[in-house]
């Protein structure tokens, strides 16, 4: 028995000596991305999803299964930090510069996938209530992609605070839209579930009340021990905060993050860099995210996701670039940032899996083909979105720096 208990003991170490040595490759992965990132046109956010791909189970195999665990903790982490810096570009000066802007894409966007792909589907074959849920799922996006996007070439301008904007909001819009869908698809297979549209609405008022909560005391509480610019502890305290409210509360933490920077830099009146230190801690864990997320990706479902899959992938960036250019036509905007806005919200990533655990819950005669269907497609919108990104971003002439 003693000898028994050693080993496993033995055991329980060698695992953490992996797990110690994959967090230190996968930082210095990191690192690698930034090299690659400035010597040819890949983001480096696909570049360290590639690696993760490349060391996961799918391929190599040597991020241990542990690590990947963490992958959700780790997630809500990075994506709260991700949240609450675009929140903070929420401005009211900003608002009133692109705000008309903002609100007629992501409108228009969110509308027009769901049109496109749902229509789309459902001519070409697709069950009506699986077409009307893959629908909704295609409204998602990838907000930490495309910040990291911007972050690293240096991108600023009216185009950049109009993306960045509409990231922020139209997963709001997204989740609405989707209950809507799931109650409608519930209701035709003969499941009737009015409770879904209930905590739609909850999930989004929640989240909002929640940032909102958090970020009132935080705007006049932070940044009073150094002058201005609240310290490493306290912005960290206040992403921790909202992010572990709403996993608590099971709303999201995406949509109170941005609540809660929003509040923040519209409040804070004493604060000069409000934001300035999440940004000096958020790369590590962005770089665990993007890594763990690349080693989580199972490649065989590309195997399985078949016609239905690239006609959703197809009819999807035709509903992005299609929405884009109508709202930025509606709201005024040059012809070039018509052409490119559709296309740099290509990007789509864990909000589509989670939307897509929830339709089969709902729809468990689709649970199989929603979840194929959503992973194998997510494989080439996380690596593909970025690139298309970070195109746009230089079509517009952004593009002023690379990190």
């Amino acid at each position: 028995m003693v000898m028994g208990n050693g080993l496993k003991e033995r055991l329980r170490v060698m695992e953490e000596y992996q797990i110690f040595l994959a967090i230190g490759g996968a930082l210095l992965c990191g690192l690698l991305a930034d090299e690659l990132g400035r010597r040819t046109p890949l983001p480096r956010v696909s570049i360290l999803i590639l690696l993760g791909v490349l060391a996961g189970e799918s391929f190599l195999g040597i991020i241990p299964s542990e690590l990947s665990e963490w992958y959700d903790f780790l997630a809500a982490i990075a994506l709260t930090m991700v949240a609450f810096l675009l929140g903070g570009r929420l401005s009211v000066s900003m608002l009133r510069k692109h705000g008309k802007e903002i609100l007629l894409v992501s409108l228009s966007v969110v509308s027009i996938t769901v049109l496109v792909v749902g229509g789309g589907l459902v001519l070409l074959g697709v069950p009506f209530e699986m077409a009307l849920v893959l629908a909704g799922i295609a409204t998602a996006t990838a907000p930490a992609a495309t910040q990291d996007v911007v972050r690293q070439t240096g991108a600023k301008g009216p185009f950049t605070d109009t993306l960045l904007g509409v990231v922020a909001i139209d997963d709001a819009w997204g989740l609405m839209l989707f209950s809507f869908l799931l109650i409608a698809a519930a209701a035709t297979s003969g499941q009737m579930s009015p409770e879904v549209l209930y905590f739609g609405f909850r999930d989004v008022g929640s989240a909002v009340a929640i940032g909102v909560i958090i970020g009132f005391p935080a705007a006049y509480l932070t940044g009073r021990l150094k002058d201005g610019e609240p310290i490493q502890s306290e912005a960290l305290g206040v992403v921790f905060l909202c992010g572990g409210t709403a996993l608590w509360l099971d709303v999201s933490f995406l949509l109170a993050g941005i609540a809660a920077g929003a509040t923040v830099v519209n409040v804070a009146r004493h604060h000069a860099r409000p934001f300035h230190e999440i940004e000096h801690v958020e790369w590590p864990f962005m770089v665990l995210f993007f890594v763990l997320a690349g080693a989580t990706l199972n490649f065989a479902s590309m195997q399985t996701i078949g016609w239905i899959g690239i006609s959703y992938i197809v009819l999807r960036i035709i509903a992005r670039y299609a929405g884009g250019w109508l709202g930025a036509s509606m709201a005024g905007s040059p012809q070039l940032r018509r052409r490119w806005i559709g296309l740099a919200l290509v990007p789509q990533a864990g909000v589509a899996l989670g939307m897509a655990l929830v339709a089969g819950e709902r729809l468990p005669a689709y649970r199989e083909s929603l979840l194929a269907i959503t992973v194998g497609t997510t494989v080439v919108f996380e690596i593909l979105g970025p690139i298309l990104t970070q195109a746009a971003l230089r079509k517009v002439g952004e593009i002023n720096r690379f990190d």
